[in-house]
Order: structure tokens, then sequence, then C-alpha cells
């Protein structure tokens, strides 16, 4: 994409004059230098680009996204839906997928097609380009709550005022940045294989931008631009990070932020943050409508090109409910939701972030946040001198010039925010029976088990068993992002039916409960392999050239069925988090976001008031049945049941 080269090129001009700065970049975050959060790399098969640092030593090395076998994807497909269709349903979309793949015919056509840009060798990976526009920059509604995703953090008991604890977060993350800065974090890894780390170029110094028909995403030289964007009451502060050479320290940032408490004082400003929540259309409109106001320009890429956005709200979330939902959309107006990354802290100490998602997935991010939580709780981050320099220059207040059109549109935006907002529930479901400790003593996968779990309480609230999306990453292949992991089967299908049935006896539902978990586990084997139906299909309407019509496989009722999520999950896991979630992806579906820790099993429920409280106790309800079922079958199996 040209604004990829536009980075690119932004990087390599005046080479000498940015490496200069680099090194002072390394000697100044020497104050906080803390181990890499990876331990020991494993044995990688793959050969070493010695030219670059660790995080990107083996990207060169990684294959590319494969495109599945045109008989694999259909099989798949049909096997998935059979669980979702009646008898006639599935003998129709039996015939509409045989006619798809006859010899000669479109399937095989559209295939070819899809495998010449696969091969091609200036696609670097065939689904992103496609991927990144749909489902994300050609994407028009708002970003937050149908796009943005949360993290809350679990609270520092030595740490409650937050100006403390904003400094330290601060501090923490700007290890992290040194260390992708410098190409010295260790790359991800999955059973032995290092994943691609292209999307950590998205993480820091980047902001989104709106734009018709399409947005697109800018990253900002890491050496010349050391300011993060502060936001409390609404109003805009920058705050340098760098002072004559050295990184400010902790206390340093500390003493920056209650300058910022003071300065911002008890009123509040015009929302100009709560434009970044409108539809992107009218936010494009508006972004123009704020430039043309005055000298806006300048004073919005100082927010656009900041490292990060650190949120100073004046709220005090207290629940688990409360956290989440405040992380998640806040008020909408305190915030800046195109920025990459979006730290927040509310007034009574807790502490949260919100993630803008077009680039980055969420497992970067979760590693983020999982090592600023980390290297805090554990003291590995040198906080640096408690001294303060006298000389270290007042926050810059951001003055926007603002007209009656600018209000007018912060208004609109305010207004559709609240109304967007309102339709939606969050609540959490915090598990405390077991975890995944005990899930893997009785022998199970535990994203899978859980999975299970989930699949129950639906039936269990809704008497039928729908549609459901895992998200898989495909991060092995070069520029991978996710794939679906379709969570609905025949088996799975069979197993709820019979948890319901109480003719059945407990170790038949052992039996099939097992046999559930299993087929999971091998559709998810698949998925992370590139060799799931969703993407593929994708790539093959993708295809499609100008007037050529859609083929029946895609206008089959079965086909929207089974792609309509009434379930829309992924897990991502930290001992530090207390929530982590995003919205729903159909208006009558629920988003459900989990956590398998070790003895505790988190749920984040949203929809639009779905009776997502009811939901909640369904899942505590699935999770007790399936200990039960599980531990009866070891028993009867004369095993010692686990103490789970």
């Amino acid at each position: 994409m040209s604004y990829k080269l536009n980075f690119m090129r932004s990087i390599a001009r005046n080479n000498q004059q940015r490496q200069q700065a680099l090194n002072m970049i390394r000697r100044n975050y020497v104050v906080a230098a803390a181990p890499s959060p990876i331990s020991q790399k494993p044995t990688v098969p793959y050969p070493v680009d010695t030219s670059v640092g660790p995080l990107f030593r083996y990207q060169k090395s990684l294959p590319r996204l494969p495109v599945p076998a045109l008989s694999e994807t259909l099989e798949k497909y049909l096997k998935s839906v059979r669980a979702i269709t009646n008898d006639d349903e599935y003998t129709k979309t039996q015939a509409i997928v045989a006619e798809f793949q006859k010899p000669g015919g479109l399937g095989e056509q559209l295939h070819k097609r899809l495998l010449e840009r696969a091969n091609d060798p200036n696609v670097i990976n065939w689904l992103e380009e496609w991927w990144n526009e749909a489902a994300y920059f050609g994407y028009r509604d708002p970003i937050v709550v149908n796009v943005s995703y949360f993290f809350a953090y679990k609270d520092d008991k030595l740490r409650k005022y937050p100006a403390v604890r904003a400094a330290a977060i601060v501090t923490a993350a700007l290890e992290f940045r040194r260390l992708i800065v410098e190409q010295q974090l260790e790359p991800e890894y999955a059973k032995n294989l290092p994943l691609c780390m292209d999307s950590y170029k998205w993480m820091f110094n980047a902001c989104r931008y709106p734009k018709k028909p399409s947005d697109f995403e800018l990253t900002f030289d890491p050496a010349t631009n050391n300011h993060m964007t502060v936001i409390r009451k609404n109003k805009f502060f920058i705050v340098d990070l760098v002072k004559d050479g050295m990184q400010l320290s902790t206390a340093e940032i500390e003493s920056q932020l209650r300058k910022i408490y003071e300065l911002a004082g008890n009123t509040k400003d015009p929302a100009i943050g709560a434009l970044t929540t409108e539809n992107r259309d009218n936010w494009t409109d508006y972004r123009e409508l704020l430039l043309a106001a005055g000298s806006n320009e300048q004073l919005l890429k100082k927010i656009e090109s900041s490292v990060f956005t650190l949120c100073l709200d004046d709220t005090s979330p207290v629940t688990r409910d409360e956290i989440s939902h405040a992380c998640w959309v806040g008020d909408g107006r305190n915030r800046y939701f195109d920025k990459s990354l979006q730290f927040i802290v509310f007034e009574n100490g807790k502490a949260g972030f919100c993630g803008e998602h077009s680039s980055m997935d969420g497992t970067p991010t979760s590693r983020l946040n999982d090592f600023v939580c980390d290297v805090i709780a554990k003291n590995k981050i040198n906080h640096g001198s408690p001294n303060v320099r006298s000389n270290l220059p007042e926050p810059e207040q951001l003055h926007f010039t603002l007209n009656n059109e600018v209000l007018d549109a912060i208004a609109k935006a305010e207004s559709n925010f609240d109304s967007l907002v309102a339709k939606h529930d969050l609540r959490v479901l915090s598990y405390q029976g077991y975890g995944k400790n005990g899930i893997k003593k009785l022998g199970f996968s535990p994203d899978a088990y859980v999975q299970m779990i989930i699949q129950l309480a639906y039936y269990k609230m809704h008497g039928v068993s729908r549609s459901t999306y895992e998200s898989a990453q495909t991060r092995k292949f070069a520029h991978g992002r996710t794939e679906v992991c379709r969570s609905t089967s025949v088996d799975s299908v069979n197993w709820v039916k019979a948890m319901e049935d109480p003719k059945v006896p407990l170790e038949v539902k052992a039996d099939l409960g097992r046999k559930a978990i299993k087929s999971h586990v091998k559709y998810m084997s698949e998925a992370v392999e590139g060799r799931g139906c969703d993407r593929h299909l994708f790539g093959l309407r993708m295809s499609l050239r100008p007037g050529e019509e859609k083929p029946a496989v895609f206008t089959d009722p079965t086909y929207s069925k089974s792609t309509h999520w009434y379930l829309s999950t992924s897990q991502l896991s930290s001992e530090y988090f207390d929530g982590y979630g995003w919205g729903e992806v159909v208006p009558d579906g629920y988003g459900i976001a989990y956590q398998v820790n070790a003895n505790v099993l988190s749920f984040n429920v949203v929809s639009m008031h779905l009776n997502n409280q009811q939901m909640c106790h369904y899942l505590r309800e699935a999770a007790d049945e399936m200990k039960e079922v599980f531990e009866h079958a070891q028993a009867k199996e004369g095993r010692i049941p686990a103490k789970l």
C-alpha cells in the first residue's frame, strides 16, 4: 500500500541524522533497561538474518500464507454447515457446492486466479491487502464498539494514586518501545516456530486517519518523535519524554502528570476526541472542518505522531463491569480512538488499555500490556532518579481553534456515541471454580474446553446451536493475521443436546464431550496452518472480475447463515488482566472474549441487551456441569478425580 511505501521512505531519508537520533534513544532508555519478556528462544529451523536485530531475525524466512486445495476447503465448509442446517437446506447446499467445484467450472477458475496472486513474487501475503481493506480500513461504522478492544488491569496495591500509577505505566511502555526500536525484542513463538513480527511496526508513534472511501494508517519516525499525548478533562497536552538527551525518569513523568492535573482544572473543554467515535465518513468530513477552522493541522499532527496516548479519566470505576466498560468506551470524550495505543488511568488508580485494531491484532498489544504490568509488579524496571530536574518544560496544552461548525460536529458526535453505547450491554463473569490448571488435569486443551463451555451455555439459553467464530492466528506466515475456527460442529451439537437430556448417562455425555473437544482441536490446528475455509472462500470471492456474476455458493442462504456470527469469540490471557473484550459483530449476537488463567476463567459478554446476565449465569452453570461430567468419567475409569 502507498502509505506503507511512504513510511519506509520516511525512515530511509536523512539516514545519518536519524542514526544519531536513534543513538540518543538508546542512551536515553538505559535508565529503563529490562530483560526481554520472552524466555530462552527455542531451536528454530529457519535461517537467521544477521542484518537486522532479533525482532526481525526470521522475518525473511517465514513461509507464505498457503492457498488450500479447493476440494479441501469445500469439504470443510460442508462439514461445518451440516451442524446448523436441516436436511433440506444441507441437500441444496451440497448440490450448489458440487456445481461450484465441477472440473473447468467457475470455482476452479477463481481458485487458479487466487493461486496466481499467491505466487506473485511482489505479493507477500495474498490475503493482506484485501482483508485489511474489507475488515478495517474500508469499514465505515464507528471503530469504537465495533472495532476497538480493551484490557482492564488488576489493581496495583503500591500505586493507588493515578499520577503515580500512570507514570510507572509510561516508563514500562517506553522500555517495550525501546526494545522494538532497537529490534532487540525477542520474536513470539508458537510450537517452536517464530511468528510474524511485522505488525509491531504499527504499535508506537502510529495513528489511523479517516478518509473516503477507505481509511489509512501512518507511522512516525521514533527518532524524532519522543512525546506522548495526555488527555485530561477533554484537554490535550503534549509531554516531551526526553530532555537534554535523557529520558524522563518515572518521578519526572509523575511530576509532569501532576502539573497536567493542575492545568486541566475542573472544567471540561469541547471534546475534540469525540469526533473519533463517529462513522468514518462523518469523521472524514469533520476533520476537514477542524482543519479549515484555524491552525489546527499541526496540533493534530502532534497527537497523531506521539508515542501513544495517556487518558487521565475523572471517573472511578469499581466493579469488573464498570472498569471493563470504562476501558472499552469510556465516556467517548476523553479519548482519541484513532491512536494505536491508549493507556487509561482512572481517578481511583485503576488502569487499563484501549487498542485500535486496523493494523494490529490483539496478540502484540496483549504482550505489550502483559509486559508493562509484569515489569512493574516484579520491579524489573529501573525507574531512574527520584529527583526531578528543575528545568523540565511545562506540558504543552493544545489550544484548538473551534468555530460553530466544529462545535456542532462535536455535539453530533457526542449524541451519536451516547446513542450507540446505550444500545449495548457489557457484563463480566469471573468464574472461580477452576481454570487452565484444572482443565489440563482433566486432559483437555484449555481453549477447546472453554469453547465448549460457550457452546453449552448458548444452547442452554437459546435451545439451538448457531454459527460461532473463534479467532485463529496465522502469524506463523509472513504478514499473517487470522483465520476462522468454526466452533459449532456436528460433534458439539450432539454433545450439548446430550448434556441437556437427563436420560443420557454421565459417561455417554463425557464420551460425546471428548469427541466435541477433539473435533474443535482438529479444526483449530488446521486453521492456524492457514487451512480453514473462511479466508479461502473470501479470497475466491475477491477473485471475481468486474461484471462476473457471483456464484451460487455465495448467494446460498446457508452461506449467509454460516457467516452470521451469533457468537464471536476469542481468547487472550494474562494473569495481570481483570478484563478483556470488544463488541458483538451482529445485532442479534454476542461478543464473548475470554481468558483462561491458571485458576480462573474470565468471560466478557457484550451484546445489544440480549440478557447478558443470563448468559453469564449459563456460562457458570455450563462450567460446573462439565466439571461434574468429566470428574465422574475419571472415577468410572478408575482414575482419581482431579482436584480442580
